[in-house]
């Protein structure tokens, strides 16, 4: 009898994806450094894990059966993956005025950039970066796109499809509270694959859409 298939899940290689045969996964990590992959039974486990930063999984003693590693490397932040976005927001004040970016991580390009808007934060900022850059790789048709942000609290609010913002509505940032909305909307009514991974600031340094003014 034929044995079980696998996927293999490669989140760090010459070709980050989800690849059904090993000499697939095997070309595209034999040689690099740090590469960072794993085998799963089944592709829904594999694009779930794909979607997750990697050391949720390979750090890790496995719980469930067929999810078996196929590294053994040690521990590590390793290197931001190229095919990515980063996004940031900076606040004069908090409230204060607030605005928003998206920089492609290879070219360095800006892909969009909001504001200043009046009476916001630097949270608010992050979670508006966050939708505006997965609103764009939809429109862009780029569902494997990765997306960086420093901010562990707007990716959480993503998460919950809720900005969790204490900020008050008032007369001076009407528009942003807007944007907040359509945001939220946005998030209940579409889909998205893109990963939305944590820029590990203490190790890679500054995120490149940051704003320099720290």
């Amino acid at each position: 009898m034929a044995g079980k298939s696998k996927f293999y899940v490669v989140w760090e290689g010459r070709r980050p994806g989800v690849y059904t045969t090993w000499d697939e996964c095997r070309r595209n990590i034999e040689g690099y450094p740090n590469a960072k992959y794993k085998s799963y039974l089944s592709k829904k486990e594999a694009e779930t894990a794909y979607a997750d930063h990697p050391s949720k999984h390979i750090y890790k003693k496995d719980k469930e059966p067929g999810a078996a590693s196929v590294s053994t490397r040690k521990a590590g932040v390793g290197q931001p993956r190229p095919d990515a976005v980063c996004v940031d927001a900076a606040c004069s004040g908090n409230p204060g005025l607030m605005e928003y970016r998206g920089v492609d991580f290879q070219s360095k390009e800006e892909i969009f950039h909001m504001g200043p808007l009046d009476h916001g934060t630097n949270n608010v900022g992050e979670f508006l970066a966050i939708v505006h850059a997965l609103a764009y790789l939809k429109q862009q048709q780029l569902p494997t796109k990765i997306i960086y942000s420093d901010s562990k609290i707007a990716i959480g609010w993503i998460k919950k499809k809720k900005c969790g913002t204490k900020l008050e509505q008032n007369r001076r940032n009407v528009k942003l509270f807007d944007l907040i909305q359509r945001a939220e909307q946005w998030l209940l009514n579409n889909s998205y694959h893109n990963p939305i991974l944590k820029w590990e600031t203490e190790v890679w340094g500054e995120i490149p859409a940051d704003f320099g003014r720290k």
